[in-house]
């Protein structure tokens, strides 16, 4: 062997682009352990173990989640630059924010006013709900760094982040069962949002995988979509603890007197 050529560096071989049925395995192995319908809050939630008060506490600062996602909806919107995709793309805004009816008939409130009329049903008034007076800054926090994501992002980043949405329909069949069974105080048209964003969410779930298939052309663009993932479901989680932790702290103060 010449000293040419023993000096010359080695071309490793870039890892092959793993199969879609091969991402969506590692989606679903990183969702089995951190996407938050395992998280200690929405477990007590789902056996019946809130108090109206803990449930208030998290319907207000869910809240403050719902408010932003026809925000950071349309920030991945401006990042389209295909007219067909922003069409599409467009519906959800509509579905959160509502749109007015096309003559024919009354239209729709959109998520944001169903979410209001749940607080409504818990016993929250939609003024508090609307001022953000309450909100915890931890949750506050999350939902900042979600949108800045979204707003700084790649357009597959951004899209990625929300593929939690495999993950929501279920997660929200199963709580409407719980709040059916141990939370008959609330008005059952409370829970409209939930029974709304069941076959929603799905859909949105089908678009958003399809075009992570088609634009995660690479390895290392599968593994950003398996970052951005990862950080959606931290931020879901994170907005759990702070309300948990809050809960904590109030019980903690009650108890000393």
């Amino acid at each position: 062997m010449s000293t040419a050529s023993a000096r010359a560096p080695r071309r490793t071989a870039r890892p092959l682009p793993w199969t879609p049925g091969e991402l969506e395995h590692r989606l679903r192995e990183i969702a089995a352990e951190r996407y938050h319908h395992r998280h200690p809050f929405n477990l007590r939630m789902h056996d019946g173990l809130l108090t109206p008060e803990e449930l208030r506490c998290w319907v207000l600062n869910r809240f403050h989640y719902q408010r932003h996602i026809p925000i950071k909806d349309a920030l991945i919107l401006a990042k389209l630059d295909d007219r067909e995709l922003r069409r599409s793309w467009i519906r959800r805004i509509h579905d959160h924010d509502g749109r007015d009816g096309d003559g024919d008939g009354p239209g729709d409130a959109g998520g944001i006013e169903r979410w209001l009329r749940l607080g409504e049903a818990a016993g929250l008034d939609r003024v508090l709900l609307l001022s953000g007076e309450g909100v915890l800054p931890g949750v506050r926090l999350a939902v900042e760094g979600y949108v800045n994501f979204c707003r700084l992002g790649t357009p597959l980043e951004a899209i990625a982040s929300s593929l939690t949405e495999l993950f929501a329909p279920d997660l929200m069949v199963t709580r409407i069962g719980a709040w059916e069974r141990h939370y008959p105080w609330i008005e059952p048209e409370g829970l409209r949002y939930f029974q709304v964003r069941v076959q929603q969410g799905r859909r949105d779930a089908d678009e958003a995988l399809a075009l992570v298939h088609r634009w995660a052309e690479t390895r290392a663009d599968q593994e950003r979509v398996l970052a951005a993932f990862t950080y959606k479901c931290d931020v879901l989680w994170s907005l759990l603890d702070a309300v948990e932790h809050a809960i904590a702290l109030n019980s903690g103060a009650a108890d000393a007197y």
